[in-house]
């Protein structure tokens, strides 16, 4: 299924193939489908966020906020075996404004703001007016468990503080 207002707002995917997975909600948006839910929004602003997580709109908060759902930092979105991947699409001026997250299959899927989530073909897809372009990538160990670990190991906020010059309190 396809849907021309869909079409219209994201150009490339009438370039390529993708399908309607859910009707639209409010219900969540792309971060908390990213993040495997459905219940509630994530934001670092007005929404759901991380506990111990800066709550601002900035890669690194990004990349903090999905560590404590497991993930860590990846070269690219290329299908990995063993691993699920996140990418992060951000503005021209670097802000994040969007997530999707990779299928089993290779393929993406996105939630489409208060509008449908969509299983998409490639990120490129989605790269055009105000979602910007794909420019970090995520990835987890599959595993049977998904249950977020709720917090940041000391590891993972040493290197976020280094790489990102990040002050995350540890108390």
């Amino acid at each position: 299924m396809s849907s021309a207002y869909l079409e219209a707002i994201f150009h490339h995917l009438r370039d390529d193939i993708y399908r309607i997975t859910s009707p639209r909600t409010q219900n969540y948006n792309c971060i908390a489908w990213a993040a495997d839910e459905t219940h509630r929004k994530w934001w670092p602003i007005g929404a759901h966020w991380p506990p111990n997580v800066p709550r601002e709109e900035t890669v690194a908060a990004f990349i903090l906020a999905f560590a404590t759902r497991n993930y860590e930092l990846c070269d690219n979105g290329a299908l990995e075996k063993g691993y699920e991947k996140v990418a992060i699409y951000v503005d021209p001026s670097q802000t994040p404004t969007h997530m999707a997250r990779q299928l089993s299959s290779g393929r993406w899927t996105s939630k489409l703001g208060d509008l449908e989530d969509i299983e998409h073909q490639t990120l490129q897809q989605l790269e055009e007016g105000s979602y910007g372009h794909a420019i970090q990538y995520l990835k987890r160990p599959i595993a049977v468990d998904r249950k977020p670990s709720g917090c940041l190991t000391v590891a993972a906020l040493s290197l976020f503080r280094s790489m990102w010059g990040l002050r995350v309190s540890t108390a």
